[in-house]
């Protein structure tokens, strides 16, 4: 069978042979052909390249460590099991996570132990995709790997973290591949061009083809390479000996995006997005968003995020963020793609420009973790359930005080469990519409808990400045849409009836929510 066309594996039956990567001929693709002779041919990955590095010590076959190489797609982790397999004093076995089971794996292990018992070569076992592997399948190869009966050199796109089990990757040095600079992409294509393994000059590239080729490429030099051998098909079908960007972008028009829903890219591109929205930047969250829907993201697990935003980090600053999200996830669920990118982008613009505050998340989470605690005790006897037959005689709802029977739709009354009188979950911001209700929260708790009114300042200055809450007995706060940082006086004052009720009522020693 074969893998990606680059080398034979052997018939899974047990008897494994030793598999070589497939020759390259003048018809092999052009990534193929401009693989490099040598570890000095290497392009990028500085990092690892250093005199002595493990990357070196593996490709010239000084050390029989055990390698897991992880990058994206393009970034040389196929072209480095090369050149290990170039090594003429080693085995070289490949198989492919996408195809090999554990039989296979096992077959190959049995092997190499019976060849290092007879004074053969050591064998280095190649897994592409080994995250594509089950955690069965990764755990023979545990004890192989312990004792060197091979070399395991395993290629992921995946964070091994994640995919690979801990026992495995302790055994193993990890090797992280960068994406490609754009000036590495762009000696690779001149290379390419010029190269007797490559076009051998038949054809020339002008400025405008090599940058778009470049920025398509997004660091993915076999996708370049690609690009430039289908560009050069191109020209020869027309006869010319000039790539210019007119034949560049009929090769290929469309830029490869980084995104896997199941893989890291995922988990990084969200948090982006989140992040991006949290602070506030429009432009930023509009370009995560286009990048998971290019990618082909379900667009209605980005509208369960933005939902989640808009509790999480939006919250009391912006009320109608939450309605705002929530119409969003129903619009892709009635519309669905594509229209629906013009409703989570909507969205997204409102998250990322509201006002933000984190109260509600910290409320909730200071609550549960008391409740966690085992804070909490019994529910006070007058808020029990008093509706059922006996009820009254247990006690329930004894003394308990109706809120609408007080003309302020406020009354002294204990409604939180006894050992947590006084916890103060909910601190609101003055940031948007939560200033107003950050205004009206402290005296609503004094009612509540029945705490003295503080003195209220003497001047007529002070007195014209009081801002009274509709919802809690008063007029309409200030601009309540707008951020702290934006917010102006009102253009009126409150009417004078209504700041001569406060007032009196205060001075009759009620205090007014």
């Amino acid at each position: 069978m074969e893998m990606d066309g680059l080398f034979s594996l052997g018939a899974p039956s047990g008897l494994v042979a030793a598999p070589a990567f497939n020759p390259v001929s003048d018809d092999s693709p052009l990534p193929v052909r401009m693989r490099p002779a040598g570890i000095d041919e290497l392009v990028g990955q500085q990092h690892l390249l250093a005199p002595g590095s493990p990357l070196r010590q593996l490709v010239m076959g000084v050390s029989p460590m055990s390698v897991i190489l992880w990058g994206p797609p393009g970034t040389g982790k196929t072209t480095i099991a090369h050149l290990v397999a170039g090594a003429s004093d080693r085995k070289f076995v490949a198989l492919s996570a996408l195809t090999a089971g554990v039989k296979d794996v096992r077959a190959v292990i049995e092997t190499a132990r019976r060849e290092r018992r007879a004074g053969g070569p050591p064998t280095v076992l190649f897994i592409d995709e080994v995250h594509r592997f089950s955690k069965t399948q990764q755990d023979s190869l545990l004890a192989a790997v312990e004792d060197r009966t091979v070399a395991l050199l395993a290629a992921t796109t995946e964070n091994p973290y994640f995919s690979v089990i801990s026992p495995l990757l302790s055994r193993c040095v990890l090797l992280t591949l960068k994406a490609l600079g754009d000036d590495d992409v762009r000696h690779l294509l001149r290379r390419a061009v010029a190269d007797p393994r490559g076009l051998g000059g038949k054809v020339t590239l002008t400025a405008d083809a090599e940058d778009h080729l470049v920025r398509l490429a997004t660091g993915d030099v076999r996708k370049a390479l690609t690009a430039l051998e289908a560009a050069a098909s191109s020209a020869e079908a027309q006869g010319v000996a000039e790539i210019d960007l007119a034949t560049a972008e009929k090769a290929v028009d469309v830029a490869a995006v980084r995104y896997d829903r199941d893989g890291d890219a995922h988990y990084d591109v969200t948090s982006a997005f989140i992040k991006s929205m949290r602070g506030s930047d429009p432009d930023a969250a509009l370009h995560w968003l286009a990048r998971m829907l290019v990618a082909g993201e379900d667009p209605r697990f980005i509208a369960r995020r933005i939902v989640i935003f808009a509790s999480e980090d939006v919250g009391m600053a912006d009320p109608q963020a939450l309605l705002v999200a929530t119409a969003a996830a129903q619009a892709v669920q009635l519309i669905g793609l594509p229209e629906c990118q013009l409703n989570l982008a909507q969205a997204v613009v409102h998250m990322a420009t509201a006002p933000k505050s984190n109260t509600v998340t910290t409320a909730i989470g200071e609550a549960m973790a008391d409740v966690r605690a085992g804070r909490g005790g019994a529910v006070p006897s007058h808020l029990r359930d008093a509706h059922y037959p006996g009820a009254r005689g247990l006690g329930h709802g004894r003394g308990y005080k109706y809120p609408h029977d007080d003309s302020r739709g406020v009354v002294t009354q204990q409604y939180i469990p006894d050992d947590l009188v006084g916890s103060d979950y909910y601190r609101p911001t003055d940031h948007g519409s939560e200033r107003a209700v950050s205004e009206r929260v402290p005296r609503l708790r004094r009612i509540v808990r029945g705490l003295a009114a503080p003195p209220r300042p003497e001047t007529a200055a002070s007195a014209s400045t009081t801002t009274p809450d509709r919802a809690a007995g008063g007029a309409p706060a200030a601009d309540a849409s707008r951020s702290s940082a934006n917010n102006e006086p009102p253009a009126t004052p409150p009417a004078a009836d209504e700041v001569q009720a406060i007032d009196s009522g205060a001075a009759a020693g009620e205090e007014q929510p």
